[in-house]
């Protein structure tokens, strides 16, 4: 009999690449079960998509509701109210206490590739400012933007132009808020005219580049540089959002407010939905046409999000997503003790990541992460790596997890560190 395994090297391109040859039959809140019935611990969430648990009852209830009236118009045929009313939602929720606009999507992806277009639009400028280890998607704009060659750019041939990138400050690995400041700076001087700068964006964590979060010092001077230059600021949230870093948002910890932001993810409790908010003026800046998708806003996901808004706010999700990320770092420390490749621990709220190093030459351990995960997946616990060297692990485990599900979880992760270690 030919394996699923087997049936899928033969069917689909390698470069899907897959960080398990689990095939799932089933899901429930912050569990999957498999083809053969095999129970693992959900610590990766579809990456960062269904925060609010898989098939949370209320997501589902809005989607088989939807289901019953209609499920596509396209709405720049036949709009719909719950488009409207969603937009009106997300202006008011996210950061920033001036008039906003909101256009939907389908990916993150496209979100971003749409704030691009708004940027260039609303400025009449072109270049985009990103940083390394930033990772804003597999589209062309979006591979132009990240930070990372490896896998998301090699062979893929040249790049959009008029896209620079600056250090991210991380202490960790050497780079100080003044030492990244310094050379975006340098970079105006020597590589880009900050008048031709539509737009500098940036995560609020990094996510793919090893959920290093953005110093409050350093999302003011970027704020205070793009005032000064007349420059746009674009918060990707599309990782950070909903909850997962104990705020709706990610830029709410820092007193920033961004012109625009993206967000897909979890919006939609795993319905494909994404969006760009901002300013209602920059958001106007496309003519009519110039912004759109035939499943941009598909309802069905627009149903999901509202659901995934209300279940935030109902079962508080913000203050469960503290909690949880304290009672995971605090155990993590503790763990640390026991392990010495375990170079740092951090992440806000429940969007945590522990980095490995060598225990011996103290270097990046891809390794020593590789293997935790792997030893991790053979006791039930499904893990997520991240990071420019590999070596961090990162977690997204659904904020509506179950207390013992939780603690299960933090048993084999122990278990699995020190596993590693032997």
């Amino acid at each position: 009999m030919t394996s699923l395994t087997e049936r899928k090297n033969a069917a689909i391109s390698r470069g899907v690449g897959m960080t398990t040859q689990i095939y799932a039959e089933r899901a429930e809140n912050a569990e999957i079960w498999d083809k053969e019935g095999n129970r693992y611990i959900d610590f990766a969430s579809g990456i960062a998509v269904v925060n609010t648990g898989h098939r949370h009852p209320k997501v589902i209830a809005a989607v088989k509701a939807q289901l019953d009236r209609f499920t596509h118009t396209c709405h720049q045929v036949v709009p719909y109210e719950n488009y409207v009313h969603l937009a009106e939602r997300l202006n008011a929720l996210t950061p920033g206490t001036f008039a906003k606009k909101t256009i939907f999507v389908t990916t993150g992806a496209e979100a971003v590739e749409n704030a691009v277009k708004i940027a260039r639009a609303a400025t009449g400028r072109q270049a985009i400012i990103a940083f390394g280890g930033g990772f804003h998607g597999r589209t062309f704009m979006g591979m132009a933007l990240t930070g990372k060659v490896v896998p998301y750019k090699v062979g893929f041939g040249a790049m959009p132009g008029d896209v620079f990138h600056a250090p991210f400050p991380i202490e960790l690995h050497g780079i100080s808020v003044e030492q990244s400041i310094a050379a975006l700076k340098k970079l105006f001087a020597a590589d880009v005219d900050p008048a031709r700068v539509a737009a500098i964006i940036l995560e609020p964590v990094q996510g793919e580049g090893g959920f290093y979060p953005a110093p409050t010092a350093f999302m003011k001077a970027l704020r205070e540089i793009c005032d000064q230059h007349g420059i746009l600021l674009i918060a990707d949230e599309v990782q950070t959002g909903f909850a997962r870093t104990g705020k709706l948002f990610a830029m709410q910890h820092h007193d920033v407010a961004p012109d625009l932001t993206t967000m897909a993810k979890s919006l939609a409790g795993g319905f494909p939905l994404a969006a760009v908010t901002g300013r209602a003026e920059i958001m106007d800046a496309p003519g009519p046409g110039g912004l759109g998708g035939t499943y941009g806003g598909n309802p069905i996901g627009i149903a999901a999000a509202h659901a995934v808004l209300d279940v935030i706010e109902e079962e508080q999700l913000c203050e469960r997503a503290n909690q949880l990320g304290n009672r995971l770092k605090q155990r993590l420390a503790a763990i640390r003790e026991k392990a010495p490749e375990i170079a740092d621990v951090r992440g806000p709220g429940f969007m945590n990541a522990v980095e490995f190093n060598d225990a011996k030459t103290n270097l990046p351990s891809a390794e020593f992460a590789s293997k935790v995960r792997l030893v991790a997946l053979e006791k039930g616990l499904i893990l997520l790596t991240c990071g420019v060297h590999g070596n961090v692990i990162r977690f997204l485990a659904p904020i509506t997890i179950q207390d013992a599900v939780f603690a299960e979880a933090l048993d084999i992760l122990e278990a699995s560190i020190l596993e590693a270690r032997g």
